[in-house]
Order: C-alpha cells, then sequence, then structure tokens
C-alpha cells in the first residue's frame, strides 16, 4: 500500500490506505461509527449513511484508512429546514497537538438564508485561517460533491469542481505545511449553537430534530503536483466567481485582528 510523495519517493506502510481510484465506495467498508452508535445508519447496502443530531446526542464517523496526499471527495446532503446552531463538519486530521487538518464546517441556518460554509488549514498544530463563504445552492434539497486535492505543492478546497480556496506550500516563507502527517477523515454532526450561527445569537430549535445530515459516494484517488500552478485557467475563474460574490470572511483580509498580513496570505491564489 503506498502513496506518491512530492519527492517521488513512494512511502509503504500498512497504516496508508492506497489512493486508487474508489469510485462510489461502500461506506460501511471505508468508514466505522466514531460517536453515538445509535445516531448512525447505513443504508442502501452500505452505499448512503445518515448522521442524526437531537437532544441526547450529536454522531460521527472515520475512516479506517488514513491518507497522504490525494483527491478525496464526498457527496453530502445536508440538514434540511431550520437547521440553525447545527454544525455539520467534515475534515482530514492527523492526531496529536501538532495535528494537521483540512475543515469544511457547514454551519446551520434559519429557514431561507444561505448557508455558510467554513474551511480552515491546521499544520504543525497551527491553524486560525478561516474563510467563510455562503454556498450558492440550497445543500440539503439534494447531494453535492465537497473535496480535496492535496499535493505538496497545494491544497485545493472543492464544491462540486469549483474551486473556493487554494492553500499554497510557502515553507520558504516558514509557513508550516501538511506533507508528512497521514490523516484520517471524520464527519460529526453536532450542536455548536454557542457561536454557529450569527455568532451564537440563533440557538437550536429542537422542536425540528431529528436533525439528518447523510453520505454518499466517497471517492479517492492519487494526485500529484504537475506544477506549481494549482489551477487552469476556467478554475482561476471560478474561483474569483465565488470569491467576488460569496466570499463573506477571509482571515487574510481581516486587519483587526492579523494588522500585518500572516506570511501565508502573500502567495496563496
Amino acid at each position: 500500500m503506498g502513496f506518491f510523495l512530492y519527492s517521488g519517493i513512494l512511502l509503504v506502510t500498512a497504516c496508508l490506505a492506497t489512493l486508487e481510484a474508489t469510485l462510489g465506495s461502500a461506506l460501511d467498508t471505508e468508514f466505522f461509527v466514531s460517536w453515538a452508535a445509535d445516531h448512525v445508519k447505513f443504508l442502501n447496502s452500505g452505499q448512503e449513511l445518515h448522521l442524526t443530531l437531537d437532544q441526547v446526542s450529536g454522531s460521527g464517523f472515520a475512516s479506517k484508512n488514513k491518507y497522504l496526499f490525494g483527491n478525496i471527495n464526498m457527496q453530502i446532503k445536508l440538514v434540511p429546514g431550520d437547521s440553525a446552531g447545527t454544525v455539520t463538519a467534515f475534515y482530514l486530521s492527523s492526531q496529536g497537538s501538532n495535528h494537521d487538518e483540512l475543515d469544511f464546517e457547514f454551519l446551520g441556518n434559519k429557514s431561507g438564508e444561505p448557508t455558510i460554509l467554513q474551511t480552515n488549514v491546521y499544520a504543525n498544530g497551527k491553524g486560525d485561517r478561516e474563510q467563510r463563504i455562503y454556498l450558492w445552492f440550497d445543500p440539503s434539497t439534494e447531494f453535492h460533491t465537497y473535496g480535496v486535492v492535496w499535493n505538496a505543492a497545494y491544497i485545493l478546497f472543492m464544491v462540486d469542481e469549483v474551486p473556493i480556496r487554494v492553500f499554497m506550500n510557502n515553507q520558504a516563507l516558514g509557513v508550516p505545511y501538511p506533507e508528512k502527517q497521514a490523516m484520517g477523515i471524520f464527519s460529526s454532526l453536532w450542536n455548536g449553537d454557542s457561536w454557529a450561527t450569527e455568532g451564537g445569537l440563533v440557538k437550536i430549535d429542537w422542536s425540528y430534530a431529528p436533525f439528518v445530515a447523510a453520505y454518499r459516494d466517497f471517492q479517492t484517488s492519487q494526485t500529484a503536483a504537475s506544477s506549481m500552478e494549482p489551477l487552469t485557467p476556467a478554475q482561476k475563474s471560478k474561483l474569483d466567481w465565488v470569491k467576488k460574490n460569496y466570499m463573506i470572511y477571509d482571515y487574510c483580509a481581516d486587519k483587526q485582528r492579523y494588522p500585518v498580513p500572516p506570511p501565508d496570505c502573500q502567495i496563496n491564489v
């Protein structure tokens, strides 16, 4: 079992999963329940998974394998209706205080309001790199694909093949980059009403419980950087469209928080 490293070295270890294309892998073979088994359901012969949140508990699952670089995607249908206060998290993470992590966090909303997607990047235990966008569609009515393209040169966050974020390898500027720690894949649905919706002003309305998020069509494939340019011109145009029309927060532009922009903001696309 192995992965291509950017240096061309093939790392072989029993704890890593082979990143060969796994189109529509059965979720019950790729993942295990990590939190509240009675709130997690596998359906359609393991092809679909549901997480549930109610007043008793949230729920979660984790991958059986760990990954070092790759193109990793999951189709998710978020909590419908009034989901204010809920958080659906889908992320890659290693373990330990100096962990690496790539986050998608979907922040619940009141009915009719756009859904906020927050992304974050941790490298060597350092995060605080939040970006937030409004999704340009209702993510609760049908499945949409969320994923990352992760190699030793850059990380792309993707929504339905539209790039929404690029994080470059800026180690030359002294910025840690996730490239040495294999990461598992995790997801959870939980009560985040202390902060998730309007800064915690809007709480969960438990009369709408149970809240359910659905998952299917997990896919992985190998990826390697063919150049230092992460985006084609068409992809760059799509990213610019997202930033212009849907971005509502970028840590790089937060002058109150960072009077001097962090060095990782200097080269990111």
